[in-house]
Order: C-alpha cells, then structure tokens, then sequence
C-alpha cells in the first residue's frame, strides 16, 4: 500500500483522489487514464500524517492504475458535489491484490 515518502506511514487512497477533485478539469482528468497518471505524478499532495508536501509520482504507480481502474468501474464512486471519493479504495486494492495471488497460486 501506499505511503507517504516522508514519514513512511500509509496514505488513505481516496483522501489521495479527493485532493485531486480540487483540480478545475477534474472530471476530465478521472475520465482518461493517460491524463489521470500524468496528472497524479505532477501533482503535490499533503500528507495527512505529517502535513509535508510530496509529488505523486513517488506514489506506487501499479496502485495509481488500479485506482484509475477503480474509479472508473463503479458508477458513482465520486460525490461530485461534495467532492467526495465513495469508494474504500485502500480495501478494494486489498482485495484485489489478494485476488492476484491467488490466481497465482492457483495457476502455479
């Protein structure tokens, strides 16, 4: 899981994401995943821990794709009125994670 590349405690993604909701082409941005990870790389977020600043880029990009993916497979996974991320992002990266090893163990 993610975490912060100053103090190294794990960030929450959807607090992630709804930093990013501030953006003006914020919609655009979470539509098209070339712009999503080109976006999340340059953009500057808060810890919520430590209060330093980091780019995302130092974020786990794997987990920046299946956040992308995330958003986008569940309709209404974002309170754009209240520019609010719906979805537990960190339990659904769990889950699927796990998922991917089993399929491992299961094919291997």
């Amino acid at each position: 899981m993610a975490r912060c590349p100053v103090c190294g405690k794990p960030l929450d993604w959807g607090q992630l994401v709804e930093q990013m909701l501030a953006l003006e082409n914020a919609r655009e941005v979470m539509k098209d995943r070339e712009l999503f990870i080109e976006t999340l790389e340059e953009f500057v977020f808060k810890c919520p821990h430590c209060g330093e600043e980091f780019y995302g880029r130092y974020l786990p990009r794997e987990e920046v794709e299946k956040v992308f993916e995330l958003l986008n497979e569940f309709k209404g996974s974002i309170d754009w009125e209240r520019k609010k991320v719906r979805l537990r992002l960190n339990s659904l990266l769990a889950l699927d994670t796990m998922l991917e090893q089993w399929d491992r163990k299961v094919k291997g």
